[in-house]
């Protein structure tokens, strides 16, 4: 009997062993091939670029630079006693990759790659080198186009990038330490598309929105940032934008644009337009199942409006802060990106009917949509640093499901640039307590409870004194449901 079952499993693994090499190589030569065609008639369309920025530092005179007595008081003294104080020019370099997108000598590049530059240089895969110049910047989207004179060139063909699909094959093509290994021929790398949609931490300094990307496994590294995404069929899906990492190497979780948003404003960056998006003047977060459950929704859709802001197109159209809103012109609204994507793409002067939920009864509200405002006219996002970096003037109340908070003195809002006293400021979370596990940070500044305004501490106390079961917690962020411990 043994030897029986010895036989059969030998034999399973005999027949194994036979048969899978044989389905391998029915399989891979396609993909392998569609590559090197991709790689072939993509390749010579993919540049390197470098950049020289010039950078201005302050030169401190002050023995204390650099060390924790270093201030604006410190500097005003030595300055008053020892002259103003220089300045210093760095000049800093930078390298990343574009694809040629017109035989006129447009690339398409990130705007992080150029934007700034000072000089740029174009090295194109035969090794031959152009100047640069910049046409057009859009730091939102992070998109760039930039201009060489050169004959005869290879250009690559935009695709559909809606048509992606989770597990698609892509080829994302760069030039990754290319100022180390001074090569100017460009890499490649094959992966799939792992997800879409995805959503990167915005960036406050700059205004770029990293929304609505496309997540791959295909290794991108330094420089491979303005390089494309292309589909198996040569067609570029997707700009390189950003990798996910701990080390700043590959780790298996690479961003790309997609190249549909791209192709909506490559002629005004040729043109060297400022980029126009529509704006209605709301602050917005998506709804996750605490408050799905908290607004009795039957599913986590929909964005609900964090904050309307003053005088803006959606206050005098009539939403409030706290309202849901489902539609927008007819189309369903899954999350931010969806309604971001719809306003963005709305041009200026546009009617737009959004379909929302108040006290439990949908509304149909049309808004105008204008042209978006710039960053600083919208006002600087509140950052942990600068909460923590706030001096101690006002006491802090007791712990209360995890959190410690302190009143806003009119000093303190000057130092956390607050356009008003109301409220009071997170000084503390504690870890793995309701208010940590609800989504509230330090930092963030409780402005209702339960629906009712809090202005100061004495608002707070009373708000959450006889507090039980979920409370609705809203900060300048947005809302956040926070349960009992």
């Amino acid at each position: 009997m043994n030897r029986c079952m010895f036989f059969l499993i030998v034999f399973f693994v005999c027949l194994t062993a036979v048969n899978t090499p044989a389905f391998a190589q029915t399989a891979e030569p396609n993909l392998v091939t569609a590559v090197e065609d991709v790689a072939g008639r993509i390749g010579p369309t993919v540049v390197s670029i470098a950049t020289e920025k010039t950078e201005h530092s302050t030169m401190s005179g002050s023995p204390f630079h650099g060390g924790p007595f270093q201030d604006e008081f410190f500097n005003k003294f030595f300055e008053d006693f020892f002259g103003e104080i220089p300045e210093k020019e760095l000049k800093r370099s930078g390298l990343g990759s574009g694809v040629i997108i017109d035989k006129e000598g447009y690339i398409l590049t990130n705007e992080h790659v150029v934007g700034g530059a000072d000089k740029i240089t174009v090295t194109l895969s035969d090794g031959r080198q152009f100047k640069g110049t910049l046409k057009g910047t859009d730091p939102r989207s992070d998109l760039a186009v930039i201009k060489i004179d050169a004959p005869n060139l290879p250009v690559a063909a935009l695709g559909d990038s809606d048509t992606l699909k989770i597990g698609q094959w892509v080829v994302a093509i760069g030039n990754p330490f290319g100022h180390i290994l001074s090569n100017p021929e460009p890499t490649v790398t094959t992966g799939v598309v792992s997800a879409l949609n995805r959503s990167l931490p915005r960036n406050s300094r700059n205004d770029s929105d990293y929304s609505d990307l496309i997540q791959t496994d295909a290794a991108i590294n330094p420089g491979n940032s303005g390089g494309p995404l292309v589909n198996l069929s040569g067609d570029i899906v997707g700009i390189n934008v950003a990798i996910f990492s701990t080390s700043g190497g590959y780790q298996g979780i690479g961003f790309a644009i997609p190249v549909n948003n791209a192709k909506r404003i490559i002629q005004q960056l040729i043109e060297g337009k400022k980029v126009a998006y529509g704006w209605i003047g709301v602050s917005i977060q998506n709804i996750d199942e605490r408050l799905a459950k908290y607004f009795e929704l039957p599913a986590s859709e929909g964005v609900l409006v964090a904050k309307v802001l003053a005088q803006g197109p959606a206050e005098k159209a009539g939403v409030k802060d706290g309202d849901i809103i489902l539609e927008a012109d007819g189309k369903k609204i899954l999350n931010m990106n969806a309604l971001l994507k719809h306003i963005g793409s709305a041009p200026a002067g546009q009617p737009v009917t959004l379909t929302v939920l108040r006290d439990n009864k949908k509304l149909e509200i049309p808004v105008t949509v204008q042209k978006r405002p710039s960053f600083d006219e919208e006002g600087d996002i509140i950052t942990e640093s600068e909460a923590e970096a706030a001096p101690e003037e006002a006491k802090s109340s007791d712990e209360w499901r995890g959190l410690e908070i302190k009143e806003i003195t009119p000093n303190l809002a000057r130092q956390l640039r607050l356009p008003e006293t109301d409220g009071v400021l997170i000084t503390e979370i504690l870890p793995e307590s309701p208010a940590e596990i609800g989504g509230l940070r330090q930092g963030d500044i409780i402005i209702e409870i339960n629906k009712k305004l809090v202005k100061n501490a004495d608002d707070f106390y009373k708000a959450t004194k006889n507090a039980k079961g979920s409370c609705l917690i809203r900060v300048l962020r947005g809302y956040f449901v926070i349960e009992e411990k």
